[in-house]
C-alpha cells in the first residue's frame, strides 16, 4: 500500500461489512504494536484478519488510509472507555481513584501498557502524514480529565485556584510514563506510584477534606 490518504468510510457500509473493517483494524493495531508500521504488510494483515486482498484493498486502499483508522479505532476504544459511567465523568476524586485503580489492579498492565500510547510510539516514528490525528486522539482524551476537573470547580469541590488544562495534562503523563515504567520494570508499581501521586496533587486543591469525593444524595434528592 503507498502511503497516500483515502479509505472507505464507515458509515457507507453494510453492517457486514463494518464488521469486517473492524476485524481488520483490531489484527492491524495488533501487528503494528508487535511489529512496526513498516514491518506490517498486507500479507500478514490479510492472514491475520482472515481476508483476502481485494477486502483488504476495498477498505483500506493506502498505507495511510489504514493507519489513519487504526488510530481512529484505537482511539474511540480508549474515549469510550473513558466516557462510560464508570467514571462519573470524572467530576471527583473517587472517580479518578477508581480509574487508576483499575488500571493498576489490571494484571496485564504492566505487560501491555496503553494501548493508544503503544500505537503512537510506533506511528509517530514514520513518515506517514498522522501525527495531526494522534494529536487530536489524545487531546480529546486529556480533554475527558480537563472536563471532569472544570466540572469539580463549578461543583465548589476544588478551588478556583486549580488550572484544569495543567492539572488534565499531568493526570495523562502520569498515566503514559507510569505504564512506559511499569512495562521496563515489569512492576505495576510506578504506574501504581505516579497515578497516586498525580490524583493526590489533584486533592491539594480540594476546598474541604470531603469535598472533592463524590457525595450520595440525601432522601429526596435527585
Amino acid at each position: 500500500m503507498k502511503p497516500t490518504t483515502g479509505a472507505r468510510e464507515p458509515h457507507k457500509l453494510t453492517d457486514k461489512g463494518q464488521a469486517t473493517r473492524a476485524r481488520i483494524l483490531e489484527h492491524a493495531a495488533e501487528l503494528i504494536y508487535t511489529k512496526g508500521v513498516h514491518a506490517t504488510n498486507n500479507e500478514q494483515l490479510r492472514r491475520a484478519a482472515g481476508v483476502s486482498g481485494s477486502q483488504l484493498n476495498h477498505y483500506f486502499p493506502t498505507k495511510e488510509s489504514l493507519v489513519l483508522a487504526v488510530i481512529a479505532w484505537q482511539a474511540e476504544r480508549v474515549l469510550t472507555f473513558h466516557r462510560g459511567e464508570r467514571f462519573a465523568c470524572f467530576d471527583n476524586l473517587d472517580a479518578f481513584r477508581a480509574w487508576a485503580d483499575f488500571y493498576v489492579g489490571y494484571e496485564r498492565a504492566y505487560q501491555e501498557g496503553c494501548s493508544l500510547g503503544s500505537l503512537a510510539s510506533e506511528i509517530i516514528k514514520t513518515d506517514l502524514d498522522v501525527h495531526d490525528e494522534l494529536a487530536n486522539a489524545f487531546d480529546q482524551w486529556r480533554d475527558t480529565f480537563r472536563d471532569g476537573i472544570e466540572r469539580m470547580q463549578q461543583l465548589g469541590r476544588i478551588s478556583a485556584e486549580a488550572d484544569p488544562p495543567r492539572l488534565a495534562n499531568l493526570l495523562l503523563a502520569a498515566f503514559q510514563g507510569g505504564t512506559l515504567l511499569a512495562q521496563v520494570a515489569r512492576d505495576i508499581a510506578p504506574l501504581k506510584d505516579a497515578l497516586q501521586t498525580a490524583i493526590d496533587y489533584v486533592q491539594t486543591f480540594a476546598t474541604s477534606p470531603d469535598a472533592a469525593c463524590s457525595c450520595p444524595l440525601a432522601d429526596g434528592e435527585g
